[in-house]
């Protein structure tokens, strides 16, 4: 599949590169991040590395997985990750984080608005449904998730496999026909 660049000209949504393998690692040091998320902890440099040639590369080759880094339109500045993990049926699961430079003004929202569009629309990828999931907890990603129009289903224990233990998560969904702020 070939890439795709989507902005909304205050964020822009690109693939991670090898030049952002240093921010990436920054980024991933942060205890938020490792806190809701699955990435390794410690997180290394190799890890970053690994993740922009292997998982980035190998998941828009073949369309299963689509990532990009979410960046300031301004600056360039990498900020965050957000993709999509495509499965049969035309659905997909969306995944998010971001540093805590860009938090608290709205960056995350955007970028799944645009995400969310990207999946939907029928001249895009016309998928009919996307989930989302977060560690209980994890407020602000629920704030995002409903802000783009997720309905949460609920609770499932033992749902997230984070570094070896099961932690409960919160569930959502999307359709293509449901209403979206």
């Amino acid at each position: 599949m070939d890439r795709v660049e989507l902005t909304d000209d205050v964020v822009v949504l690109r693939a991670p590169e090898p030049a952002d393998v240093d921010r990436i690692t920054e980024l991933c040091q942060d205890p938020d991040v490792q806190e809701w998320t699955v990435v390794p902890s410690p997180y290394t440099r190799a890890d970053a590395a690994g993740f922009v040639e292997h998982v980035v590369d190998a998941g828009w080759a073949t369309g299963a997985e689509l990532t990009w880094a979410v960046r300031d339109a301004a600056t360039d500045r990498l900020d965050g990750m957000i993709g999509l993990s495509l499965a049969p049926g035309a659905s997909a699961e969306i995944g998010y984080w971001l540093g805590p430079d860009a938090r608290g003004r709205g960056v995350m929202t955007r970028a799944v608005r645009l995400v969310v569009d990207h999946a939907l629309r029928p001249d895009r990828l016309g998928l009919d449904r996307l989930s989302w999931s977060a560690v209980v907890g994890n407020t602000a990603s629920l704030r995002v998730a409903e802000r783009a129009g997720f309905r949460v289903e609920g609770t499932v224990r033992g749902f997230v496999l984070q570094r070896g233990s099961r932690r409960d998560g919160w569930v959502g969904t999307l359709l293509a026909g449901d209403p979206r702020p």
